[in-house]
């Protein structure tokens, strides 16, 4: 059976939040338009559709890293803030978005709560499993000579 561990990353995420944007318990926040995703960023996403990406990228996250708290999930999607002259300091992620994505997915049936942070849920296993399953045909049709994988 294909998972998530065996698909590409970036392919897997572009899957799954093009099936969340279907769901209607996963929606960007009416703030989602202006906010930055960090202090280390300079302006705001350019992608309209950013929050189906982070969100993908959280339950992914949640997926290979579970169970994970916010704070850890800050440090994933955090940067390097540029100081100017000075060397540039590791800054942690929005721990809005990061809280928010949960609070959604965890809504949508797809994420658990536990007492060390937040897991995967079968159903959430099971559908990340599945994107990972329809990636890897699209891969297949592609580059068939990945059919021995």
């Amino acid at each position: 059976m294909t998972t998530a561990y065996d698909v590409p990353a970036a392919a897997l995420i572009a899957k799954v939040a093009e099936k969340l944007k279907e769901n209607d318990k996963v929606n960007p926040p009416e703030w989602a338009p202006y906010v930055k995703t960090g202090s280390h960023k300079e302006l705001p996403p350019t992608d309209r559709e950013w929050w189906y990406t982070r969100c993908a990228a959280v339950l992914r996250t949640v997926y290979t890293q579970g169970p994970i708290g916010v704070e850890r999930l800050r440090s994933v999607y955090g940067g390097n803030k540029n100081m100017g002259s000075s060397p540039n300091h590791k800054v942690k992620g929005s721990g809005s978005i990061a809280r928010e994505a949960l609070q959604q997915l965890e809504a949508a049936g797809f994420v658990k709560t536990l007492k060390s942070g937040r897991s995967v849920s079968p159903q959430g296993q099971s559908f990340m499993d599945n994107a990972a399953y329809e990636v890897k045909k699209e891969l297949v049709e592609k580059i068939p000579g990945l059919a021995k994988y």
